[in-house]
Parts: structure tokens; sequence; C-alpha cells
């Protein structure tokens, strides 16, 4: 396998890691690289990339609409309201990754960004999105980094301010799940559908 694209069913070429389940396919074809604005969703996607830390992503995307059940949809002015007994409820959910250090995290965050102005969010990460022009178009899974400036930045930037549970990588496959690069390869039929 040379890591190029590759044909799908529809016999479109599609990034490799697209092709292994209908549910990758639909989400590389339909969401991954597109551009996400608003805090609330953006603070879903960083939630998500923190849960999928460690594991596959197939395991989050087909637990999203447990996660957000039961982080009444990310709203973050919710979450940040969440209480010790909301705590313990979420370690019980068997619908969600159970991991405490993770929903710790995401409860903590919540009551971060509660206290930042409206549109805080999207500004600060959409600021670290880097000038697609002096980027290449990966033409291989290879040629996909795992760690950008950019991403290193922004993790940094968003530890700063308080946001826990965010490092270069998933800082990384954040910017990549919500389009701020384009790293479907050269070849993808859903190469540039994210502008």
């Amino acid at each position: 396998m040379s890591g190029g694209a590759e044909a799908a069913p529809d016999g479109g070429l599609r990034c490799p890691w697209g092709l292994s389940t209908e549910d990758y396919l639909t989400y590389h074809d339909t969401e991954w690289g597109r551009p996400v604005h608003g805090d609330d969703a953006l603070f879903e996607r960083l939630c998500l990339e923190a849960f999928q830390s460690g594991l596959s992503w197939l395991t989050i995307l087909r637990r999203r609409e447990g996660f957000r059940s039961a982080f009444a949809g990310f709203r973050i002015p919710e979450v940040a309201e969440f209480t010790d007994a909301d705590k313990e409820r979420l370690l019980a959910d068997t619908g969600i990754i159970r991991n405490r250090a993770k929903i710790e995290a995401t409860l903590a965050n919540a009551k971060v960004l509660a206290g930042w102005s409206a549109g805080e969010l999207d500004e600060l990460i959409w600021s670290h999105a880097p000038d697609a022009a002096e980027r290449p178009v990966p033409r291989t899974l290879g040629d996909v980094p795992a760690v950008t400036s950019e991403s290193t930045a922004l993790a940094k930037e968003l530890k700063k301010r308080g946001v826990r549970f965010v490092g270069p990588t998933t800082a990384y496959a954040l910017m990549q799940a919500c389009g701020l690069v384009d790293d479907h390869l050269a070849d993808c039929v859903a190469r540039g559908t994210g502008a």
C-alpha cells in the first residue's frame, strides 16, 4: 500500500483511513476537514478529541450521540453548571468513555470557557489556522503531520488560559477535524470541499 488515496465502493478516491467502515466513510466525506465555527461546536470537538486520546476515533464517533446527551449537547453554560452528582452520573454512563480524568477536564474546561466572551473560543482557535498556500498538499498518509508549530502554539495558548487535556497532537487533530487545515490527500474527492 502506498498510503495514497484509494478507491471507495463508489469508485471515487478517498483517504485510506476513511474506507475501513461505513461510519468512517460518512464522517470523512461529510464532516472531517470542513469548517466548524461556534463556541459550543468547537467545545464539543475539543472535548471529543480529548476523549479520543489513546483510543480509536471510531470509538468516539460511534458514541458521539451518547456524549451529546450526557454533556447537555456540549452547551458550555450548561456543562459549566454540572455538579459532583453530574460527574458521578457521567462516570456511570455506559454511553460515553468513563475516564475520570477526561470527564473532570471537560467539566473544568466548561467552567473556564463559561467566563470567556461569546465567540472568544472560536476566534482563538481559528487564529491558529495556518496559511493554506504555504502548506504542501499531502499525497500520502506519510505526508500528514501529527503535530505542527500552529498546533503547538494553539495547545500552549489554551493551556495558558486554563484549558486542560489538550496537547499539540490533540490540538492538531482538532485543527484537521474542524477545517483549519485540509489534510485530505491530493487525489481524494473530498479535498478542497471544506472552504
